[in-house]
């Protein structure tokens, strides 16, 4: 039932609206967006649109800085592809963590989440604004910061915008800038994101072809990008109500959790309302993420692009979590089809759960 559906950081459902907008691109309005015809030019004018909410969705009016990509781990990907001398945060998504192939440069310092940077060492920093983990706020160091006085492209920024976009305010849009997104993670379809770059045109990424004004070829996904459009207008008007919602089913369940022993709160107090990240001792996380699977709630117990993976996470690593905390870690991401009446009974069904994995130790 969508309503148990508590891991809406790995992907939110697609929002009927926006699905009923796509269908005809799959069939009547079938055209290629790049060819001279009434179909083709039907299909571009859509994806001209689309681009246009996508840009109103992130504050700016100029939309030809949006390019639209297969999601914000290509965005990352590219961005990182360009070469120059790079600084990441530790706790960036994998598509830009270490693991990442193209990666050349450092991890920038923390203590918590502030970060520590000397700017000197690198031409671009990469410095997501929501963790995917924990949800934390994520602040840039006064040293990567960019404003006017940097006259033009010295230093850029690349900041994943995956988990900010329609949910919280969004940092200021800087001179020399580059941020990703995805529209799956704001209730539009899977495989479809997006590229802003303002005042700083990313090199060629793909080849063979002339969309995307020649920086990224391949025929455009239409029906995913009308998606992804009409699912940014739906969030730019609803914001403001979904985050109140967020905040209420939030309060909730950690209300409802205070009745367990032994448990931390991973997000800090400056985070996403839409993220929980929370540690049980003496029990291990993914048992957990079963054993509420097995009472129909959906939990994570970290990030879906890690899994499967059994080392520790390397955001909870990053902030010094002790390894009998990290074994037990799980993630609750809340979106619009929650209701209370679930929330309540997710956080009821957690405390049985762990209590019972406690006594079976």
């Amino acid at each position: 039932m969508i309503e148990r559906y508590f891991d809406n950081a790995a992907t939110t459902p697609v929002d009927p609206r926006v699905v009923e907008e796509m269908l005809p691109y799959f069939s009547e309005a079938f055209g290629n967006a790049n060819s001279i015809h009434e179909p083709g030019q039907r299909a571009r004018a859509a994806v001209e649109l689309a681009r246009e909410r996508v840009a109103e969705l992130l504050g700016e009016e100029d939309s030809g800085w949006i390019t639209f990509t297969s999601g914000a781990t290509e965005a990352n990907n590219w961005v990182l592809a360009l070469g120059t001398p790079l600084v990441v945060s530790p706790f960036e998504h994998s598509s830009v963590w270490v693991t990442n192939a193209n990666f050349k440069g450092e991890v920038l310092e923390n203590q918590g989440y502030m970060l520590q940077g000397p700017r000197a060492k690198a031409s671009c920093a990469a410095v997501m604004h929501v963790n995917n983990e924990t949800g934390a706020i994520i602040d840039l160091p006064p040293e990567l910061k960019v404003d006017d006085s940097d006259g033009g492209m010295a230093f850029s920024l690349l900041r994943d915008l995956t988990q900010s976009v329609g949910k919280v305010d969004l940092p200021r849009m800087e001179r020399s800038y580059f941020a990703s997104l995805s529209a799956h993670k704001f209730y539009g379809p899977k495989g479809v994101g997006a590229l802003y770059s303002k005042m700083c045109v990313p090199a060629t990424w793909m080849h063979g072809g002339e969309q995307e004004d020649g920086r990224r070829a391949g025929t455009l996904n239409v029906p995913g990008i009308v998606g992804m459009g009409v699912a940014a207008a739906i969030a730019s008007q609803e914001a403001d109500k979904n985050k109140r919602f967020a905040e209420n089913l939030r309060a909730l369940v950690l209300a409802e959790l205070t009745k367990i022993s032994d448990h931390k709160l991973n997000s800090p107090q400056n985070s996403s309302p839409y993220i929980v990240s929370l540690s049980f001792l003496g029990v291990e996380g993914e048992t957990l993420a079963v054993e509420l699977d097995r009472a129909g709630y959906s939990i994570s117990s970290g990030a879906a692009c890690s899994s499967r993976s059994t080392e520790p996470s390397h955001v909870l690593t990053a902030l010094g979590l002790p390894i009998e905390w990290l074994r037990g870690t799980i993630r609750i991401s809340f979106g619009k089809y929650n209701t209370e009446a679930s929330a309540a009974n997710l956080a009821n069904e957690l405390r049985k759960a762990v209590e019972k994995l406690r006594t079976m130790k």
